[in-house]
C-alpha cells in the first residue's frame, strides 16, 4: 500500500471526495472562530484548508509522514505550521489544541489506538477527538463498486472492509480504547458526480493506496477485465457516487 505518490495523484484519486467531505466533516462539529486545531494526516491539505478557512492561519497545525504531501499542503497553505511527521508519534506539545481532526487516516493507521490517544494527548481538557474512515465494510464507501468488481474476477482479492474504523460502531470502538469520553459516532454523506466511466477509471491507475496498488500489480489483461467489469456496474456515465464515512467524536477527560 503507498500513499508515497505525487500529491496531485492522490487529489484525483481522492480529492473529488476528500474536499467536500472535509465541509461537512467540519460542519458536523461546529467548527468556528475561536478554535485551534491539528489536522492528523492532513493529506495535500483537503481538511487543512478548510480548518484554515474557518480558523484561521495561525490556529491551525497539521502533520503528515508523506514528505510529498507536507510539500504541497505548505504550498498551498503557506503560513500554516505543517510537519512531517506520524499520528502515533504527533510532533506536538500536550494540551496545545482545542480539536485534534483526522480525515480518512485512522484505516492507514499502524497502531489506530496509539494514534487516537496521541490526537488526545495534545488536545486540551475538554477538547474533543474526531475521525472519519469510509464506510467499506458497509459497501457504501467511494470505492466500492472497484471493490464489487475486484471481488467478482478474484474472490480472494483482500479489500479494505477489514481496516480499522471501516465498519460500522468500530470506530467508536476505538475511540473509548483510547480513552476519550462520551464518544458519539454517525455517518456523513457527500455525492460526487463523473460526466463519463474513463474520469472515474483513469485515477484508479495512478498506484494510489490499495486500490491502486492492486490495479498496478494486475497484468493488462487483468487491469482490462478489472475495467470491463466495473464499467458493467456503473454504466458509460454520467453518474453519481454516493459515499458514506463513519465519523466517530470524542471529549478528552
Amino acid at each position: 500500500m503507498s500513499f508515497d505518490v505525487a500529491a496531485d495523484s492522490y487529489a484525483r484519486f481522492m480529492g473529488r471526495y476528500s474536499e467536500p467531505l472535509a465541509v461537512e466533516f467540519a460542519d458536523s462539529l461546529s467548527v468556528q472562530a475561536g478554535l485551534t486545531a491539528v489536522d492528523v494526516g492532513c493529506g495535500p491539505g483537503a481538511l487543512t484548508a478548510e480548518l484554515v478557512r474557518r480558523l484561521g492561519t495561525d490556529a491551525v497545525s497539521a502533520v503528515d509522514p508523506s514528505e510529498s504531501f507536507v510539500e504541497a499542503a505548505r504550498e498551498r497553505l503557506p503560513g500554516v505550521d505543517i510537519r512531517l511527521g506520524s499520528a502515533e508519534s504527533l510532533p506536538f506539545e500536550s494540551d496545545s489544541v482545542d480539536l485534534a481532526l483526522a480525515q480518512l487516516v485512522v484505516h492507514f493507521m499502524s497502531d489506530p489506538v496509539r494514534g487516537i490517544s496521541e490526537m488526545a494527548r495534545v488536545t486540551k481538557p475538554g477538547g474533543r477527538v474526531a475521525a472519519n474512515v469510509w464506510d467499506h465494510a458497509g459497501e457504501k464507501g467511494p470505492l466500492s463498486t472497484y471493490w464489487k468488481a475486484a471481488r467478482d474476477l478474484d474472490p480472494g482479492v483482500r479489500d479494505e472492509s477489514g481496516l480499522a474504523g471501516a465498519r460500522e460502531g468500530h470506530l467508536a470502538e476505538l475511540f473509548g480504547t483510547a480513552g476519550l469520553a462520551d464518544v458519539e459516532s454517525f455517518p456523513v454523506t457527500v455525492r460526487v458526480s463523473y460526466p463519463d466511466f474513463d474520469t472515474w477509471w483513469q485515477p484508479f491507475t495512478l498506484g494510489v493506496g490499495p486500490a491502486g496498488d492492486y490495479v498496478a500489480r494486475l497484468d493488462d489483461a487483468g487491469r482490462e477485465a478489472l475495467r470491463a467489469r466495473c464499467m458493467e456496474l456503473l454504466s458509460d456515465g454520467p453518474f453519481e457516487i454516493a459515499a458514506v464515512a463513519w465519523t466517530a467524536v470524542g471529549t478528552v477527560a
